[in-house]
């Protein structure tokens, strides 16, 4: 009896795991093709079509049983288009928002080893531009959607996927467009977006980071004029030589610490992970006042330097009209990347004070858009936690504050807490996201699709859900 038994369950094992094989298979098959098509459509600012990638991406779910009212195509620009997709549930909740962009910056073909717009795979990783940014999330959102309409998945809430445009640069933010024509469509209860996501270190996950806030962009133009005059008789009030005593006080100036409730998290949760005098200094900044020599040794990593304050640095410099002549004129960008907390008006008060010089201008090149951080939200990172948990044993899950720009902004100043978070991991000394050869590793990609699929459940259902990986 007992062979018989053991016989007949190890018969029904062979049996749902050739089933659980198959499907992941046929999911994964289905996910790469996905990915593949959004990749090879050209999507840069300069010639490509957003719209055609939604229209394709429309297409997919309209093949998988969604129907023309659960999809919307839309935007101020016929190259511009973007998908706002919906799986309906049974309304007890706010729907969650499954936000992506699909317009990738440029890539030109000399600047790389292979063609930034052919989907390839080489050695382990999925090469392309927008592999990692952001198009993967684009993909595994799509792919999911339509695996929770195969499954019969019932969520609790409206699952709204959304694709837009220009995210990357342009004059036609699909967000913003659509906060402002369409919010109905987009309304969440919260939404989940880039800006996290794993890092590794030598091949070893070391957290799972959830992006909570980020900086604000705001450029301003340091501006000197003289009258000039024949190179051959120069004199002290030279615009160059003013413009550059300007730039060299600004380099030798620090923005003060000033933590925020996430960034603190970030710091505390980050000294368990590190060692040595680097782990030492993360706990000391949490000091109040933050210990001095710590704040000097973290500063030294630009990325925790980054993190810990406000920052301004030279990126844009011209000056003079002639190599014969007196400079008439000498203009200088600074980019600061200011903290959520910080009023930019005071920025460029500070900024002015430190030059100390009335003949030199500051101006800002364009509006401040505000970026309010997202809630520490417990039952929120529960959640994140959970899924971990489940799929990275031991890995921690910390908030951060992204010291570049997602679309996250937007929705935040619309009160759409936005979390970002993919469960995607890289190699922290790895980052190709904008520059040559872009990648993403093909075993992370669709780890994070594993994971976005049971976060999403985990959302959007009393039941938690509990599989094996």
């Amino acid at each position: 009896m007992r062979i018989k038994i053991s016989v007949s369950v190890s018969i029904i094992f062979l049996t749902l795991f050739s089933f659980r094989d198959a499907f992941s298979q046929a999911n994964e098959k289905l996910t790469r093709e996905i990915f593949k098509e959004l990749i090879e459509i050209n999507t840069t600012n300069s010639v490509g079509n957003t719209t055609q990638a939604a229209e394709a991406m429309a297409a997919r779910l309209k093949a998988a049983g969604f129907t023309d009212k659960d999809i919307f195509i839309g935007g101020p620009n016929p190259r511009k288009g973007n998908l706002v997709a919906t799986l309906k549930g049974s309304g007890k909740r706010k729907p969650l928002l499954l936000l992506a962009h699909i317009d990738v910056v440029e890539a030109l073909p000399e600047d790389w080893t292979i063609d930034p717009f052919k989907f390839q795979e080489i050695e382990g990783y999925y090469y392309a531009r927008g592999s990692s940014d952001d198009k993967a999330m684009a993909a595994i959102f799509i792919a999911n959607l339509i695996r929770y309409k195969q499954e019969g998945f019932a969520p609790d809430r409206d699952l709204i996927v959304a694709l837009t445009a220009d995210e990357e640069g342009g004059d036609f933010n699909g967000v913003d467009w659509l906060l402002k024509n369409h919010k109905g469509l987009i309304d969440s209860e919260y939404a989940l977006n880039e800006g996290g996501g794993g890092t590794e270190r030598d091949g070893k996950k070391i957290r799972n980071n959830v992006q909570l806030s980020e900086k604000v962009f705001q450029s301003f133009k340091l501006e000197v004029k003289s009258k000039g005059g024949h190179s051959s008789q120069p004199r002290k009030d030279n615009a160059i030589y003013q413009l550059a005593s300007a730039l060299d006080k600004l380099g030798k100036f620090d923005f003060p610490v000033n933590l925020n409730e996430g960034t603190r998290v970030f710091f505390e949760r980050s000294s368990k992970i590190e060692t040595g005098q680097l782990a030492e200094d993360m706990k000391a900044i949490l000091q109040t006042p933050p210990n001095s020599e710590a704040v000097s040794r973290l500063s030294q990593y630009p990325n925790f330097n980054a993190i810990l304050r406000t920052t301004c640095v030279a990126t844009l410099l011209n000056g003079g009209h002639a190599e014969n002549a007196l400079p008439q004129t000498a203009t200088a960008n600074i980019n600061c990347r200011i903290l959520p907390t910080d009023d930019p008006e005071m920025i460029k008060t500070t900024l002015i004070k430190v030059i100390n010089d009335s003949e030199v201008s500051v101006t800002p090149v364009r509006k401040a858009n505000a970026s309010p951080a997202s809630p520490l939200n417990i039952e929120v990172f529960k959640k994140i936690e959970a899924v971990t948990e489940q799929m990275f044993p031991g890995v921690p899950v910390i908030p951060v504050m992204s010291t570049g720009a997602t679309d996250g902004r937007y929705l935040r100043t619309s009160n759409i807490p936005t979390y970002g978070v993919s469960g995607i991991f890289g190699d922290v000394n790895d980052v190709r996201a904008h520059g040559r050869d872009e990648r993403i590793k093909v075993k992370s990609f669709y780890e994070g699709q594993e994971f976005l699929y049971r976060l999403v459940k985990e959302f959007s259902s009393n039941t938690s859900v509990k599989r094996d990986y």
